[in-house]
């Protein structure tokens, strides 16, 4: 063999040798977490987003924490991550919001959901401004007086549609199309069944597209997810156009307030902006309200007691009434105590939100570890929702075991995020699930005709579908 290409063979074998053991041994001004970064480029990806069946959390998580303890590393979709499963340091992450820690998402989450100008993104003041408009629509203030009755409106609207049509309800999908009419309405009052372009179609093909490789090729979910965000986008800025070019009306809806914030001096809104923010709104709640209630009905079909004590509850409040065909009143929603246990249980059992994510902004130092600036950390709310030393009997659904804190669940109760980053739309969401509660127990049952099965990746799916029948309860 010729020296040149033995020399050529030798530098390459070096150069590789070299990048997998710098792959493998990340710089660390310090001691990194234990763990493992698997291959390179790939890392741990796979292992990571296998699928799973179970109602307990992630295998790739419990094996590593058997392995290495409640803080470890590993690499995902090209970065490097530290898991961390411990309590303590995930309520240090909350509080640390904006000084060690940023927000942060996997590349190919954020490249489908957002541009960089998207809400995820802001820091500081500007987060807290957007914040304080968001909770124009999902404050209690607007919940009470506006977005209730509503609610009340189009959820019965829908179950009655349900009960008289001959075909059974795929409920998640049937769920995501109730949840993202009332909400679009609310935003941009989009009227699905009035337009030729379809929002519901767009927001399909992103969410199969949000756990993929990030392969652009045409027919590959994620490209496809690209696609439906760019129509979605499209969609959204047009009528943002259409605003702001016609003669002013009010509409009544988010949009209003967005274009009136854009006409005040020094405002830090634009287009891009408005339009990333609402496209966001609309996923955020489309998502994980659909599948909440999904996950909802599933643990009740599955334990008929507690729906007889639900119902008894929902049966009183009708009794109480003066107008037994009155709507549901503010004072009725905060009294139903037993109906929040059942929410608290089917979000922390059910664990619709099963990682949260950050970045750090320097280095960090934890337990004798250090994690180096520019890291992803990820916080698993499913270990802590399912620990067996903070919840008694952790995969059972029991409602009951909220008696006395259903109110006020406590920092091991992580659905909603924490610290600063705390779901601006919590109370939207559980409003929502309580509505649709009501009804079903007073006016409905229902039987499940097929499908059911659950599926996480990590994310909830339901691969067969969850087929319902619905019935009035009078028939």
């Amino acid at each position: 063999m010729e020296p040149i290409l033995l020399f050529a063979i030798a530098i390459i074998t070096i150069y590789i040798t070299h990048w997998v053991y710098s792959w493998r041994n990340p710089k660390c001004n310090g001691k990194l977490p234990p763990g493992s970064m698997g291959i390179p480029l790939l890392g741990e990806t796979l292992q990571f987003f296998s699928p799973f069946t179970s109602n307990d959390f992630s295998p790739f998580i419990k094996h590593r924490m058997e392995r290495y303890g409640s803080i470890f590393r590993t690499s995902l979709v090209g970065r490097p991550v530290v898991v961390s499963t411990d309590q303590e340091f995930n309520n240090f992450i909350f509080q640390q919001e904006g000084k060690l820690f940023e927000f942060w998402y996997m590349d190919t989450f954020t490249e489908v959901m957002w541009n960089k100008k998207s809400v995820p993104s802001l820091q500081g003041y500007i987060h807290k401004y957007i914040r304080s408009l968001i909770l124009n629509l999902t404050g209690p203030q607007n919940l009470k007086e506006k977005l209730l009755s509503e609610m009340d409106q189009a959820t019965m609207k829908q179950l009655q549609s349900w009960s008289t049509q001959h075909a059974n309800v795929d409920l998640k999908e049937a769920v995501a199309t109730m949840v993202l009419n009332l909400v679009s309405k609310k935003l941009i009052s989009y009227d699905e069944e009035k337009c030729s372009k379809k929002l519901r179609e767009s927001f399909a093909d992103i969410m199969g597209s949000l756990i993929s490789f990030p392969l652009k090729i045409p027919g590959t979910p994620y490209y496809n997810g690209l696609q439906g965000r760019k129509k979605a986008i499209t969609l959204i800025r047009n009528i943002l156009y259409q605003r702001r070019t016609s003669p002013p009306k009010h509409h009544g809806d988010f949009l209003d307030l967005m274009l009136e914030e854009m006409k005040k001096d020094n405002t830090i809104l634009t287009e891009d902006l408005i339009v990333s923010l609402i496209f966001a709104l609309i996923f955020a709640f489309y998502e994980t309200i659909s599948v909440s209630i999904t996950l909802t009905m599933k643990f009740l079909t599955d334990h008929p007691s507690v729906v007889e004590e639900l119902t008894k509850e929902h049966e009183m409040i009708l009794q109480k009434r003066e107008n037994k065909n009155s709507r549901i009143t503010w004072e009725e929603y905060k009294s139903m105590t037993f109906t929040t246990m059942v929410i608290n249980e089917s979000l922390r059992l059910g664990n619709p939100i099963p990682l949260i994510l950050r970045k750090t902004m320097a280095d960090v130092h934890i337990n004798g570890y250090t994690i180096p600036a520019g890291w992803a950390v990820m916080i698993c709310p499913p270990v802590t929702h399912l620990d067996p030393t903070k919840f008694a009997d952790p995969l059972t659904f029991n409602p009951w075991r909220w008696k006395g804190t259903e109110s006020n669940p406590g920092k091991n109760f992580m659905v909603f995020g924490g610290g600063a980053r705390f779901c601006v739309g919590a109370e939207f969401a559980k409003l929502q699930i309580t509505i649709f509660l009501h009804h079903l127990v007073t006016k409905y049952r229902w039987k499940v005709i097929k499908g059911g099965d659950i599926l996480r990746e990590p994310n909830v799916k339901f691969p067969n579908g969850f087929q319902v029948q619905f019935l009035e309860k009078h028939k």
